[in-house]
């Protein structure tokens, strides 16, 4: 159910929509739906949203808000992300409330996986 002034949907660019659904697919288990060549949309993942097509990236460092997701385990995410060709920007580490590690994908688009 949509909630009045609630988060609702979140749209990200990606270099190639063909990597980012790869990828989210393999470290994450997301499944998509295309809506053209230039778009595709995932739910049922937290958050609904989409990668659109667009020669950008996501990075905390120019401004863009970083996206986090939930791990119950750390490290097998943190090797998933390594495995399916994502780079660790910043290895896991501790903070009020948690551990987590910052990655990039493979277009180079910064997100985090955090846990307990």
């Amino acid at each position: 159910m949509h909630q009045h002034h609630k988060i609702n949907y979140i749209e990200m660019p990606s270099k190639d929509l063909n990597k980012s659904k790869v990828f989210f697919s393999m470290v994450f288990g997301w499944t998509f739906t295309d809506y053209g060549p230039a778009y595709c949309a995932f739910s049922n993942e937290g958050i609904n949203g989409g990668f659109y097509l667009a020669d950008l990236s996501i990075s905390s460092h120019t401004g863009a808000p970083l996206i986090v997701l939930y791990s119950s385990n750390l490290e097998a995410s943190q090797a998933a992300v390594l495995a399916a060709g994502g780079s660790i920007l910043k290895p896991i580490f501790s903070f009020p409330g948690g551990r987590r590690f910052q990655f990039s994908d493979p277009n180079g688009s910064e997100y985090a996986v955090w846990s307990e």
